[in-house]
């Protein structure tokens, strides 16, 4: 495993269901992600983008093909070998927050700080994301952005090797949208996290070093930026 093949996924191929409601949603797919890079997936509804990130997650099972992250493949693992993969080595950030209701934003975030042996520094964390004047308040307390501020944080506390990103603005209106993706900028920089997000989005693609289009299932495109717009200056948002 090189830098250059941090993350790779190798002729994946994913269906669901049978019979008359069999559905082949990958077909194929071959990727391959550098350590430290921010690329974008895109493609329209039914492209296979979910299913693609649910797959290297160790969300959903593969039919064929493989996926490895850092030098660990995915295919194969069940129970708590699984577990630990998803542990070991990836952040989830999703459209929906999925935040803990009951335990502050410092809670929620320690939830996952306790997960691993070489968390980041959660005073640094809360600063950087701007949640200091909010880690002792509740879900029910804060903004949307500030909601999706705290479940970046959680991803990010145990200090993973990817960040897998699903629609992470999909819920925010487009001040909020743009200051989240400065915030996903500016933590690529600081802590060289590689990431890895799907967006219907299409300016998001102006920001990130690699772009990869899915279409039925297959890699339509997939080239990278020579000169990338910084977040702060995106448009239509």
């Amino acid at each position: 495993m090189s830098d250059k093949n941090y993350l790779t996924v190798k002729d994946l191929h994913k269906s669901y269901g049978e019979g008359g409601s069999y559905a082949q949603v990958l077909k194929g797919v071959s990727i391959s992600i550098s350590k430290g890079e921010m690329c974008v997936i895109q493609g329209t509804s039914g492209s296979g983008k979910s299913t693609l990130l649910n797959c290297i997650g160790g969300l959903d099972d593969i039919d064929s093909g493989n996926v490895s992250v850092a030098g660990t493949f995915v295919e194969g693992l069940k129970g708590e070998r699984l577990s630990n993969y998803r542990r070991d080595n990836l952040g989830f950030i999703f459209q929906f927050y999925n935040l803990v209701p009951n335990l502050t934003v410092r809670e929620n975030i320690q939830v996952c700080e306790y997960l691993t042996d070489d968390p980041l520094d959660i005073y640094e964390l809360i600063g950087v994301l701007g949640l200091t004047e909010h880690q002792y308040k509740f879900p029910s307390q804060l903004s949307g952005g500030q909601q999706q501020r705290c479940a970046i944080a959680r991803a990010l506390v145990k200090n993973p090797k990817v960040l897998l990103c699903d629609e992470p603005t999909g819920a925010l209106d487009s001040k909020t949208s743009k200051d989240i993706l400065v915030l996903l900028e500016k933590i690529n920089k600081q802590y060289g996290t590689t990431m890895l997000i799907v967006t219907h989005n299409n300016s998001i693609k102006n920001m990130v070093d690699h772009v990869i289009y899915l279409k039925d299932g297959e890699v339509y495109k997939d080239y990278y930026n020579g000169t990338k717009t910084p977040a702060s200056e995106l448009e239509d948002l």
